[in-house]
This record gives C-alpha cells, sequence and structure tokens, in this order.
C-alpha cells in the first residue's frame, strides 16, 4: 500500500518521518525521496533488515538513520536520535517478506527449516521452546487466542503427545503434526491447514500484539502538532486493537457516560481521518497478493493542543 502510505502521511520535503517497520525499507525509500531537507528514522527488531536497509538507503547518508529496536520502546528509540517531534509515523505490522521467504527463519510452513521465528535473531524465546516446553493450556490458549485456531485444543494435544516420543524441532515436523490432529473437512479449506497455529505461535514468540499499545501511546505523545500516523495491519488480532487504541486516543474524557460533565480531564491526543480502513486496490492485490487481508489506518495530532514533544 505505498501510495496510499505516501498519500496518508502527507510528506513534507523538510519533516521527520519514522518507519517504525523498515523491513525491505521500501516505504523508507519512497518517504526518503519526497524529501529535501527532511530526516527519516528506521527502525526495526531485524539486524538483517537493518543492514540491508542500510545499503538500500546509503545513498541519502545521515539523512537516513537507522536504528534497531522493538517499537513498543519507541519514545526511548527517537530519544537517542534526538528527535524531538516527527511530522509522521508509519507502521507495517506482522512478518515481513523477506522473513517469510528466508527459509533459515523458520517462519513458513512452506518449507522445511529448524523452528525460530524469532524477529529479532538475538531474542532468548524461539518457537522451538514455545512448541517443546509450555504447556497444553498455554499452547490451547495462544492457539485460540492468537490464531483464532477452532481446532486449538486438538493441535495442542497432538503436540503434547508428540513431544513425549522426541522434540519437533522443525518446521515441517510441526506442519505434520498440526495437519494430523484436523479432521479431513478442515484440510479440504483453501488455506494451508498450519496458517492459523503458525500465526499464533509466532505472535508469542515475538509479543506481536503486547507492542501494540504502548507503541500507539508513544506514537501519540511524539508527533509534532498536524503530523499523520499510519498503521497497517495484516489481521484481525492487530486491527481491533489498532482500532480500538486510535478510538482512545482520540476520544480524550475517559469518565463514565454518566457523569454529567468530565473530571478526568484528559484530551484528545488524535483525530481520526479514516473512520474506516482503506484496503488495497485491484492493482496491488495483481502485483502482492500479500496485501489482500492489509488494512491502512490514519489519525492526525490536532493542531491546537500544543503537545506532540517527547517528554
Amino acid at each position: 500500500m505505498l501510495h496510499e502510505c505516501l498519500d496518508a502521511l502527507a510528506i513534507r520535503p523538510e519533516g521527520v518521518y519514522v518507519d517504525g517497520t523498515l523491513g525491505r525499507a521500501g516505504h523508507s525509500l519512497a518517504i526518503l525521496r519526497r524529501l529535501t531537507t527532511g530526516r527519516l528514522i528506521g527502525i526495526d527488531r531485524d539486524r538483517t533488515a537493518i543492514e540491508a536497509a542500510r545499503k538500500r538507503l546509503a545513498e541519502f547518508g545521515d539523512r537516513a538513520a537507522l536504528l534497531h529496536g522493538n517499537f513498543a520502546d519507541l519514545g526511548n528509540l527517537l530519544r537517542e536520535a534526538g528527535v524531538e517531534a516527527a511530522d509522521g509515523m508509519l507502521f507495517d505490522l506482522g512478518v515481513s517478506s523477506p522473513q517469510l521467504d528466508e527459509p533459515r527463519r523458520g517462519f513458513s510452513y512452506m518449507h522445511d527449516a529448524p523452528l525460530d521465528m524469532r524477529m529479532d535473531e538475538t531474542a532468548a524465546l524461539d518457537a522451538r521452546q514455545v512448541v517443546n516446553a509450555w504447556s497444553y493450556d498455554e499452547l490451547r490458549r495462544i492457539l485460540f487466542e492468537y490464531g483464532e485456531e477452532r481446532y486449538a485444543p486438538q493441535i495442542a494435544r497432538a503436540i503434547v503427545r508428540r513431544r513425549e516420543d522426541k522434540p519437533i524441532d522443525t518446521t515441517g515436523e510441526l506442519a505434520e503434526v498440526i495437519r494430523s490432529a484436523m479432521p479431513s473437512r478442515a484440510l479440504r479449506e483453501k488455506q494451508h491447514p498450519a496458517k492459523r497455529s503458525f500465526q499464533a505461535i509466532r505472535i508469542a514468540v515475538n509479543g506481536e500484539l503486547d507492542a501494540l499499545e504502548p507503541m500507539l501511546e508513544a506514537a501519540a505523545d511524539a508527533l509534532a502538532p498536524g503530523g499523520r500516523l499510519a498503521v497497517i495491519t495484516f489481521h484481525s488480532l492487530e486491527d481491533r486493537i489498532v482500532k480500538r487504541k486510535l478510538r482512545e486516543l482520540a476520544s480524550g474524557c475517559t469518565c463514565p457516560p454518566e457523569f454529567p460533565v468530565c473530571v478526568c480531564g484528559k484530551k484528545p491526543k488524535l483525530a481520526l481521518i479514516t473512520r474506516k480502513p482503506v484496503i488495497s486496490g485491484p492493482a496491488e492485490l495483481a502485483e502482492n497478493p500479500r496485501s489482500r487481508s492489509a488494512k491502512l489506518r490514519v489519525a492526525e495530532r490536532p493542531q491546537s493542543d500544543g503537545q506532540g514533544a517527547l517528554s
């Protein structure tokens, strides 16, 4: 959704912009090409992505600052980069295409590779530990909550039974265990039987959902007046959190509805630009089928609130 994102950010040539999910640096490159004296701050948990982006953006020199970190720690990362307030921020959530396409990273059920799924390869927790050490109850919970997998109990039981004989070490082994636990009617569905379970385990390994609210709070606080926040989600769990949090940040007052006057004193930090999410058009879907589930939501820091700088 490159063009939609660029339009949403309303880029000013002298502005400061944040790409909080650097990935292949496609969005970053397009933003930098629209800047003259402005700067871009790129953030990613994946050091491989940082190094690849450094080469791709080398022509822009110190106008592109690339930071290794989790966007849940956005406020500290921006302070590290010397950013007092940003004119726009973009977050393209979920796993990146390079991570999916690199078999050794262990994200995909399409390749047999060591179970890993870490976005940050320096992190302690990986998918092998989740699959082989977490309890039946925890496995069932994450499969149901993070994967919205209706066969979560059956799959969790199958994983526990299999690992009693020997550890589940690879993505191929895990995909086969998942397949064996599902009824024949589920195996006839269009999507791969392991899709929801792999999503759930990946989210658990990387704490993806836990990072969203802190990131959105910090982004709202760090925007300059008139600055734009654009967030792309790829599944309903992310989108529900983003939608709810943006509405909360745009509503301000948290007093119970029965209160005759506001006593909390909270003011709106954002104004919603998109009441409904922007979705991919036919041209993008033809070029990039993975974008079919993408939803873009946009909000703006009000001009008159007198805030927008990091404390």
